[in-house]
């Protein structure tokens, strides 16, 4: 199975579900201790949430040329997912984020910075972002485009499902989207219902067994 079928076996559903089940359902779920990117990779402005294929990329320290490059590259319906090694400068600002719309992008997650937040929260456009930085960048090497990577740790592939939101940045692999889902949303119904309960009067001790800590 090549990596293009994989990006577009994900449905319009399975995206919309993703998102409401969000990440820290989802997280659990999955099983997987490495898919959650580091905690201080942030949205931009609040509520902002979003879920879609990956499109890895690296910049250099203080170097955005990658993420031009991308942009002619990416398939529409990505989300870019961009290692600086966490050097923090604004990679990335309007101008950037008026081009991403342009191409189909629908979100960015960089452990670098980006700038212009007034237009990028007016423009509603997803950004999660380790800082905010003025300061602009070079465009003089572009060490890797659309190829796998490390993100603060977490493995990243093209198509791999990127679902983001104010609880954090998760990157589930391609191959396991389905169970994930699956399992995420048999948990929701499972705390639909445990919420269902307590507001009857139950408490989550009697919930979760945990009575035999009522002495204590």
């Amino acid at each position: 199975m090549t990596m293009a079928t994989e990006i577009e076996r994900y449905s319009r559903e399975q995206l919309e579900l993703a998102r409401k089940l969000g990440t820290s359902t989802l997280y659990e779920a999955s099983g997987l201790t490495t898919c959650a990117t580091d905690i201080a990779i942030r949205p931009v402005w609040a509520g902002a949430s979003v879920a879609g294929p990956a499109y890895p990329l690296e910049c250099s320290p203080g170097d955005n040329l990658a993420i031009h490059i991308a942009l002619e590259k990416v398939s529409r319906g990505s989300i870019l997912v961009v290692s600086t090694g966490g050097f923090v400068a604004g990679y990335w600002g309007e101008v950037l984020t008026v081009a991403a719309e342009a191409a189909g992008v629908v979100g960015l997650v960089i452990d670098g910075g980006v700038r212009d937040i007034a237009a990028i929260t007016a423009r509603g456009f997803p950004v999660f972002t380790r800082g905010i930085s003025m300061r602009g960048t070079i465009k003089a090497s572009a060490p890797s485009v659309g190829k796998h990577i490390s993100f603060t740790g977490t493995p990243v592939s093209e198509g791999d499902l990127v679902v983001a939101d104010d609880d954090g940045v998760l990157v589930i692999p391609a191959l396991q989207v389905r169970f994930t889902l699956e399992h995420g949303q048999k948990r929701a119904e499972k705390e639909a219902l445990m919420m269902a309960s307590l507001q009857q009067g139950k408490s989550t001790l009697e919930l979760m067994g945990l009575t035999q800590w009522r002495s204590v």
